[in-house]
Order: C-alpha cells, then sequence, then structure tokens
C-alpha cells in the first residue's frame, strides 16, 4: 500500500546480509593487493596511506597496514624531517577514529604509543584527557587504563592527583578492578613501608584500605574486584635474597637461597678465614641454560676440627655486593645453620586489630551465605594473616570447603593448603632444631601433591614424606633432589588424590 514502509522478510534480510558482506570481503581484498603491490614496489606515497587508512578505519586490527604506515612514516622523517608533525599529528586522529570502532584495538593503543615517542612535539596532557574521556565510556576498559599509566609517566602527572580520579571511580563502581589496580600502583610510591621494602605501604595506609576495601567487598559479597585488592593488600612479602640454610659435613657442602642466584658470580666466606671457591660448587638439579638455582652443592673432603670455636658466621655476598649472613653452629656430624622462612607480612598491633575486625565480619557473613567463595577464600587468608597457628586447622577446613563450592580451582585450593601445611610442619622442625639437630621432618599425611620450601627440606637428615599424593613424575623429582642433597626420607604409602 503506498505510504507504508516494506519490511524484508527474514531471508530476504539473510540475503542483503550476505551481499553487503560479499561486497566488503570484495572491496578488502582489492584494498589489500593494492597496498602488498605498492609496499613490494616501494611505493610509499599518499595513496598508500589513504588506501591503509580506509581498511584500518573499519578493521584496526591488522596490525600489518599499521606497519607499512610505520615504514611510510619512517622514510618522510629521513627525507623531508620538516614536514613530519602535521603527517603525524594525522596519524593520531586516525587512531582515535580506530578506537571509536575497537576501543580494546591493541594495534591502535600501540601505534598511538609509538607516534608519540617519535613526534616532535607530543602533547602528553591531551592524552590524559583522552584517558579520562574514554574512561566516561567505559570505566573497566583495561586498555584504556594502562595507557593512561603510560600517558602520565609522560606527562608528569603528580600521584595524589591519580589516586583522587581513581577513588572518584571507585566510589562510582565498586566492581571497577582496573581503578583498584591504578590504586596498588600509586600507593607504594606515596606511602612506602618506613623500614621494610617488601611491604608495598605503610600501616596507617594499610588499615584505612583495609577499611575502604571492606565495604566494597561487603557491598557485593560475589563481586571479585574489591576481593582481589583485598589480597594484594594482606598477600605475602616479597622474598628478599638472603641465605636460607647450610650444611656441611666430611664429604659436602650444601647452601641454599630464599631466592635462585648464580653462585659463580657471588662469593662465600666463614668468619673471613675459610673462603669457599665458587666456581666449584654445582647446582642442584640444574637444567642448562638456567644460571640461577635456589640449592647449590660442593663435593669436597672437609677437616672437623672439633675443638675450638662452636659458632660461625657464614657471609655470602651477592652479584650486587650485598651481603648477607648466616650463623653456624657446630654438631657431632658438621657445621649446620637455617633461618626461619618469612611465611608473610609482620603487621602491627594496629593491623591486626582491623584484620580481626574483618574475620569477624566475614565468619558473619558466612553464617548468612555459607557458599560464598570470595568470602571462604578471604576468611582463610585473613585466618593466616593474623595468627597462622591458631587458625591452622580451621583455614584448611576453609580450603577444603572452597573445593567443593568453586570445584574448578580445586587445583588452587589444594596447592595453597599443601603451602600452609608445609609452613606449620617446617616452623615447628626449625623450633626443634634448637634442642635436637638430628630431629627429623615430619610431612606425612598431609595429602601433599607439591612440595613447598625446597631450599629449606633439602639441609634435613631425614624426613618423612609418606602417605601423600605425589603422582609419579613429581615423586620423581623428590627422589631427584633430596637424593642428590644425601636426604633420608619416606615416600611410600602413597594415598590417592
Amino acid at each position: 500500500m503506498h505510504g507504508r514502509l516494506k519490511v524484508r522478510t527474514t531471508e530476504e534480510e539473510a540475503q542483503r546480509k550476505r551481499n553487503e558482506q560479499a561486497l566488503k570481503v570484495k572491496a578488502y581484498r582489492a584494498a589489500m593487493s593494492k597496498i602488498m603491490e605498492k609496499r613490494t614496489a616501494e611505493q610509499y606515497d599518499t595513496e598508500l596511506m589513504q588506501l591503509t587508512a580506509g581498511v584500518l578505519s573499519r578493521n584496526p586490527d591488522v596490525f600489518t597496514l599499521w606497519n607499512i604506515r610505520r615504514e611510510f612514516l619512517l622514510k618522510l622523517k629521513a627525507d623531508t624531517p620538516d614536514d613530519v608533525q602535521e603527517v603525524y599529528t594525522k596519524d593520531l586522529q586516525l587512531t582515535e577514529t580506530c578506537l571509536q570502532v575497537n576501543p580494546k584495538s591493541y594495534c591502535a593503543w600501540h601505534q598511538r604509543c609509538w607516534i608519540l615517542e617519535n613526534i616532535t612535539e607530543p602533547n602528553w596532557d591531551h592524552e590524559v584527557k583522552l584517558c579520562t574521556k574514554y574512561l566516561r565510556l567505559d570505566e573497566r576498559n583495561f586498555h584504556v587504563w594502562d595507557y593512561r599509566r603510560y600517558a602520565m609517566k609522560h606527562a608528569k602527572v603528580a600521584a595524589e592527583k591519580e589516586l583522587e580520579f581513581c577513588t572518584e571511580k571507585i566510589e562510582n563502581n565498586f566492581s571497577n578492578y582496573s581503578s583498584w589496580h591504578q590504586r596498588s600502583k600509586l600507593l607504594p610510591i606515596l606511602y612506602p613501608h618506613e623500614t621494610d621494602k617488601t611491604r608495598p605501604i605503610n600501616e596507617e595506609i594499610l588499615r584505612s584500605e583495609l577499611k575502604l576495601v571492606l565495604g566494597a567487598a561487603f557491598t557485593d559479597p560475589n563481586d571479585s574486584s574489591a576481593w582481589f585488592y583485598q589480597r594484594w593488600l594482606l598477600g605475602n612479602s616479597e622474598q628478599e635474597l638472603d641465605i636460607a640454610a647450610f650444611k656441611l659435613t666430611k664429604t659436602y657442602a650444601l647452601i641454599t637461597f630464599t631466592r635462585p642466584v648464580d653462585l659463580y658470580k657471588c662469593s662465600i666466606s666463614l668468619d673471613a678465614t675459610t673462603k669457599f671457591d665458587t666456581n666449584k660448587w654445582q647446582p642442584v638439579n640444574g637444567e642448562p641454560p638456567v644460571k640461577y638455582y635456589p640449592v647449590w652443592k660442593l663435593e669436597d673432603s672437609f677437616e672437623l676440627n672439633s675443638e675450638g670455636d662452636t659458632i660461625f658466621d657464614l657471609t655470602f655476598v651477592d652479584e650486587d655486593d650485598n651481603s648477607h649472613s648466616l650463623q653456624i653452629t657446630k654438631s657431632n656430624d658438621g657445621l649446620f645453620g637455617i633461618k626461619m622462612p618469612r611465611f608473610g607480612y609482620e603487621f602491627g598491633s594496629g593491623v591486626l586489630s582491623v584484620l580481626e575486625e574483618q574475620l569477624s565480619s566475614c565468619q558473619e557473613l558466612l553464617e548468612y551465605e555459607p557458599d560464598s567463595k570470595w568470602t571462604l577464600l578471604t576468611a582463610a587468608l585473613l585466618m593466616h594473616a593474623t595468627d597462622r597457628k591458631k587458625y591452622h586447622s580451621e583455614s584448611l577446613e576453609f580450603l577444603n570447603k572452597l573445593k567443593q563450592y568453586d570445584s574448578n580451582r580445586t587445583g588452587y585450593y589444594t596447592d595453597l593448603a599443601n603451602k600452609w601445611s608445609i609452613e606449620h610442619r617446617l616452623a615447628d622442625w626449625i623450633a626443634a632444631l634448637e634442642r635436637n639437630r638430628d630431629m627429623p621432618i615430619d610431612l606425612s599425611n598431609l595429602n601433599l601433591v607439591n612440595l613447598h620450601y625446597k631450599q629449606y627440606l633439602c639441609v634435613a637428615d631425614r624426613i618423612d614424606l609418606s602417605a601423600n599424593c605425589f603422582d609419579g613424575k613429581r615423586t620423581d623429582e623428590i627422589f631427584s633432589l633430596l637424593n642428590d642433597c644425601n636426604v633420608k626420607f619416606a615416600l611410600a604409602k602413597t594415598s590417592d588424590p
């Protein structure tokens, strides 16, 4: 009828879309063919730039075309350096057009970085404002947040100002994971820990951040953003390089470190009177081409004089000329020394009080939502952070519950439980060594699938690893390491995983 819009049938509409797609494919192939011909002939001209811009404005993820444009721009910069500013500015405008098509285009963002690093007069303040604009459209676009950190550095934006921006974004939407992440980058700059370099922020700011994140997490317990940030606040301290343990007998010496080292670039001395030739040490279970290992062994004959001093100082100087020491004591079969591992942050009383309050809040929430995985995991982490010995059994119980409620991450929870179980037994064993140097370490019946803290375990004389869940390959790895370190061990009666 006259004046009535014809409505296409489903088949007609599908055919129309197929025809449009066929035309687009034909045009794309023709343009790409022409572009490659001109590139092969090294015809870097205006037409080439127009052709690549036409394709990229529809599909900004064809990285080859961005490479071609960079080739053109570099040639232009070499031939006519006075004309590059205007052309580079147009390319910046093209990336903006492309980002409107796909705000998460890796290629377009990379091209923008490249242009700004090669242009004569980059406007970094404009880049920061551009990021603010894009974050109004999608406040969780991690490409924009990543680019914003890059632009801020060049624009020299004050960290205090950026922290205010992050706070505003978080208050608008607690689920903004990228803003929480940005916050974790800024706080260590503004409020570093006064004495401990392994701690990201000082205790006062930590308390206020814990309170902030608790409010966010309890607003929506099923949202992961705030929980992840809280895990960063509670996270294990980064292990600084140090001597972990030392053992010397009549036939070999063993030294282990908290982090892998290249011992050939370092030095070891005992009470400044005996200097070991580090070139003779060999990494245990070392496989080339890796050069850094946590466990090193020296096979040689050593004279063990039963008379004289009973306490020595072992000194290790790393490749950065930093000195580390370990107190060594004389025993019946040689020399021995070990440090208690740092299993996590040591919080002050003010922070511990806040953590106890948060643990209580998590336990209350679990009464209403017993299957809330984030609350269960956070409660377990809080227990480990506040008093790992007191809450050891209960924290493992929570990890077992998580295996039921979040079965896709069973491996993670099992590994975390293994680590905490070994920490518990390892701490007791090291403490007992002061009374009985021959004390074996008991790691039996812990359902272990992995062996954490090997650099401490391999200086033991005996280890009971029976009734665990190691698979065949892992059993062979453990057997090889402990055997190379002359550790007697039981690895029988393995239970089912």
